[in-house]
């Protein structure tokens, strides 16, 4: 059974003095917080409509259901703010 989800790209992963552009914070929609921790290992597609970058969740960050996903290549600028596919 195949489970798809949305989500929203909110930023890159940030250093201090660096931007990582292949791992990226989501917020998934309409899940629950705490739910959102059993959706690691899941595929991630970018843009949600005809995926072409994908990638996987490989943990969560902070504790308001935030995940960090590590795409196989640096998704562009215009993937800040929108939607992506996450599918089991």
């Amino acid at each position: 059974m195949q489970v798809e989800r949305e989500g929203l790209v909110l930023n890159y992963r940030l250093g201090r003095k660096t931007q990582y552009p292949r791992v990226c914070l989501i917020k998934v929609m309409d899940v629950d917080p705490s739910d959102s921790k059993q959706m690691i290992g899941w595929k991630v597609g970018w843009p949600a409509d005809d995926p072409k970058i994908y990638g996987k969740i490989v943990g969560f960050h902070g504790k308001k259901g935030t995940l960090k996903v590590k795409f196989k290549r640096g998704v562009p600028g215009q993937a800040l703010n929108s939607q992506v596919k996450i599918i089991k």
